[in-house]
């Protein structure tokens, strides 16, 4: 396997972890959806840093650059419908107010199933689900799609970072 081309994009995992969760919860919530989650497409891994341009008086060849505040996508979750209600479940408790946040971790694979890099999003809140198309003409699988809202994005872990620094970066 060549280490330093680029990783295929289909093999990842997705844990969704309680805001509240303690840290032996978590392992054990990373450990379980290793085993259940099934998601098909995740997207929505993106940051940029907004700036703020500044007109000084008598500096008329430039304008000044700040960066300002960060911003994050909207994450969003696509799955083939299954038994789980889950995903529905946990939106459903945002629209009756009693919904409780969660912090996620993504993990990008290679192809011995080896996870290689890790995102985590903070204070997740499913803002939008979508159910499936029906259609009684076509034989596509029912779809089922999760948008998240959350506070923050950090890559936690990457070949290139140090055992110290992923274990401060998700809390043990």
């Amino acid at each position: 396997m060549d280490f330093l081309g680029p990783l295929p994009s289909f093999n990842f995992y997705i844990s969704l972890i309680d805001e509240g969760a303690s840290d032996f919860s978590k392992v054990l919530s990373v450990a379980s959806d290793f085993l259940l989650a099934g998601f098909s497409e995740c997207t929505g891994l993106e940051s940029e840093v907004q700036i703020e341009d500044y007109r000084a008086g008598g500096k008329n060849d430039r304008v000044f650059r700040f960066p300002t505040r960060a911003n994050y996508t909207n994450i969003s979750l696509s799955r083939g419908i299954g038994f789980s209600e889950d995903l529905y479940l946990w939106h459903e408790g945002f629209l009756k107010g009693e919904g409780k946040r969660k912090n996620g971790m993504i993990y990008l694979a290679n192809e011995t199933r080896v996870p290689i890099k890790c995102w985590t999003f903070e204070n997740g809140i499913p803002v939008k689900w979508s159910g499936p198309s029906l259609n009684a003409t076509s034989s596509t699988l029912a779809i089922e799609k999760l948008e998240i809202a959350h506070e923050k994005l950090t890559l936690t872990f990457s070949p290139g970072m140090g055992a110290a620094a992923l274990a401060g970066a998700i809390g043990f």
